[in-house]
């Protein structure tokens, strides 16, 4: 228990009891009385609380919190101390980010207490004892639970919660990754009404081919390149050079639309879901596996019916033409990344200086598998892979004059065994391979994007705003200080210019400097979002943009499938028949695709947060038991951010990240931290910890439920 719990137990309980809860969905109640002030987001971090409001981020006064909790969106009022900081105060709390918490459960006399696994939440929540859900889940003092809260503490009264889901103990398993999936309120499973609809559903081509809108493509040579742990194969793409110098780009996307029909069992399922989730063990799918792993996979030598975007460039990659329409296909070769890179290398076991040994077997014998498919077919792989990889530098040429900014990404890949066990960790980069299907995919979202604007057909659009200038101001000023950059340069990013912003990242990129520049760049954008109207892409510098390339996994992609194929029928129909004909697509009356898509997109944008933030800790969760075996080793890693708490390090070997606590800094001295400059200063020794720093760890600790990684500071490098 924690301190001072015992002494209000008896009292609080009594006053928790005797209210009327409710939640409403995934948003909580709210205070009804609006206090003037400004509207902003708490934050927690290493026990400091923030509010990130428009005017800036204020700390909290010490009892400045109050009833809210991180993550929350409240009203704050402003007080200004002595000296002139002014500090912020919680004045109530607007909407609540949290409906569902995952803590340690105790009994307490009557009452069972949940303590938040969450050390940000500062405040325990109580179990009433007429509510009989530890009893009926067979949950017992020490267990792991996620409980869905219904009431939220208040100055007067305590938190109350209802237990879900027993987790089990600490040593399970899967704890922890079952631990992810209750904080973000994810299930695993499908309805049954809707894997029973998904069941009935068949591959009828010839009755497919009764639409006039759809055309017989199966002759056309075309592959799909994939991860090669990939589950699901939902695009595709055929490519060949015109006589001009030029190319034909064909993308072809499998047509979910024509199995999920409009308020059907399975799109409203996904509709709530709103994208897949890919976790470190599991994929929560958007769609029941009959679709996304049979009908709707592009898998080898398989009749398959698609939506296709073909498309005609120039030489320099500058688009001619594009036409859309639904499509009966049939990929013929599967492709993983590697092998496609092995090929596009020159597809030689011992090439560009490697050794034989050093080369993956299993690599090679799936691209000689593809040689051979695509041979069969009388097409040569590695040279139809060089005629993409050309037209993907092309268009990144054309991206780049145009003002669209590349942020360097990599991503944290936790290699399991049978068991769940890490084996290793993998950094999957952007390659030749990654490279030449990603630049198709953004031309065929972009030419569907211009289609539906020059339309005016309502849609999912893919917005990306203007970045604050306030935002990129506070970056650039970091730069500096860190002679990242100079003051010309300062200039261009403060004034949002994105060519200015391309041409820092570019410069930085192969200097110990780049995580550190990509990093304080792309912190300053807005997150890009979902809106039923288009307001165009500022990093990709496109004037319009939507998802197209995956409705498998992702509900707006599905969307815009629908309003592409309605504007396709009106154009051929008429708009009168095409939507009487059509309500599979967008609905009647009052449920319209139109009148419910700003809703859809709120949602989509806010589901695709939860995902990608459920993904991230899914990861560290394996990342934390894949060093948890490593404590005591020590290893050379960057200096990739720093808060009042410390520094956070990437390691070299893995690209996982840490966190070396003020604690932990060695020295036996008080460090100063800059706000302004992000720098750390030993007040003894006067030695300077800044962004980009080359540092040796130790590996301290490990928290497996948290995915939480602790490092200490052996010394600084100077290289």
């Amino acid at each position: 228990m924690r301190p001072a719990l015992c002494c209000f137990l008896w009292i609080d309980w009594r006053f928790a009891l005797g209210r009327k809860h409710k939640t409403n969905g995934h948003r909580s109640s709210v205070r009804s009385r609006r206090v003037a002030g400004l509207l902003g987001t708490v934050h927690v971090t290493g026990g400091i609380a923030t509010v990130e409001t428009a005017e800036g981020v204020f700390r909290l006064t010490e009892r400045g919190m109050r009833e809210a909790m991180p993550g929350d969106t409240v009203t704050v009022s402003l007080h200004r101390r002595p000296g002139g900081e002014r500090r912020a105060q919680v004045e109530s709390v607007e909407e609540r980010s949290q409906t569902v918490l995952v803590g340690t459960y105790h009994q307490a006399g009557p009452l069972g207490v949940v303590r938040p696994l969450d050390k940000r939440a500062r405040l325990d929540f109580f179990v009433p004892p007429r509510d009989q859900s530890p009893e009926r889940l067979g949950v017992t003092d020490g267990d792991l639970v996620a409980a869905r809260i219904v009431s939220y503490p208040t100055r007067m009264e305590s938190g109350v919660v209802t237990i879900e889901r027993r987790i089990g103990g600490e040593d399970a398993p899967d704890a922890g990754i079952q631990t992810v999936m209750a904080r973000y309120d994810l299930a695993d499973g499908y309805a049954p009404i809707a894997l029973a609809e998904a069941e009935s559903l068949e591959l009828d081509i010839e009755s497919a081919l009764q639409d006039p809108l759809r055309r017989d493509i199966r002759d056309r040579f075309l592959l799909t390149i994939d991860p090669a742990d990939a589950r699901d194969f939902d695009d595709a793409i055929s490519v060949e050079r015109t006589p001009a110098g030029g190319w034909k780009l064909g993308v072809h996307i499998a047509d979910v639309s024509h199995y999920v029909l409009w308020e059907s069992s399975i799109d409203l399922e996904a509709r709530m879901r709103s994208t897949s989730v890919y976790l470190a063990d599991r994929v929560l799918p958007m769609l029941p596996e009959r679709l996304s792993n049979d009908l709707c996979s592009l898998r080898p030598h398989e009749d398959r019916l698609a939506f296709s975007v073909d498309i005609e460039l120039d030489a320099r990659g500058r688009v001619v033409s594009s036409r859309a329409y639904p499509s009966v296909i049939q990929s013929r070769v599967r492709l993983d990344y590697d092998a496609a890179d092995w090929l596009l290398r020159g597809g030689e076991a011992a090439s560009d200086g490697e050794d034989a040994e050093d080369v993956d077997l299993a690599c090679v014998e799936r691209a000689e598998w593809a040689r051979r498919d695509a041979a069969a077919c009388g097409i040569e792989i590695t040279a139809f892979l060089r005629d993409a990889d050309e037209l993907a530098h092309a268009r990144r040429g054309v991206r780049r004059r145009r003002g669209a900014i590349d942020f360097e990404s990599s991503e944290v890949h936790v290699v399991l065994d049978d068991e769940g066990v890490p084996e290793r960790i993998d950094v999957r980069r952007r390659t030749a391979a990654t490279s030449l299907v990603e630049e198709a995919m953004l031309l065929a979202n972009e030419c569907v994007a211009r289609k539906l604007v020059a339309a005016g057909v309502p849609a999912a659009f893919r917005v990306h705003e203007d970045p604050s200038p306030d935002e990129l101001t506070a970056a650039a000023e970091v730069l500096i200080e860190a002679q990242a950059i100079d003051r010309q340069e300062a200039l261009g990013i403060m004034t949002g210019d994105s060519h200015a912003i391309e041409a820092v990242l570019e410069r930085s990129a192969q200097t110990s400097q780049a995580p550190m520049v990509n990093a304080l760049l792309l912190r300053a954008m807005q997150r890009a979002v979902y809106r039923p109207h288009n307001l165009g892409h500022y990093a990709l510098g496109a004037e319009a943009y939507c998802h197209f390339t995956s409705p498998i996994r992702r509900y707006p992609d599905l969307l815009v499938h629908r309003a592409l194929k309605m504007l396709l029928a009106r154009g051929r129909l008429g708009a009168r028949v095409a939507h009487e004909r059509a309500p599979h697509l967008v609905g009647t009356g009052a449920q319209d695709m139109e009148h419910i898509l700003p809703a859809l997109c709120r949602e989509a944008s806010s589901r695709e947060r939860i995902a990608d933030a459920a993904a991230r800790d899914s990861q560290k969760v394996k990342v934390a038991q894949y060093y948890a075996q490593r404590v005591g080793e020590r290893m050379a890693a960057t200096v990739t951010w720093i808060e009042q708490m410390g520094a956070f390090v990437r390691m070299d070997e893995t690209a996982a990240e840490g966190l070396v606590r003020m604690s932990a800094l060695g020295g036996n001295e008080w460090w100063e931290f800059d706000e302004r400059r992000l720098t750390l200063t030993g007040t003894s020794s006067g030695e300077v910890i800044s962004l980009g720093q080359r540092v040796i760890v130790e590996v301290v600790g490990a928290d497996c439920m948290r995915g939480h990684l602790n490092f200490k500071l052996i010394h600084t490098l100077s290289i």
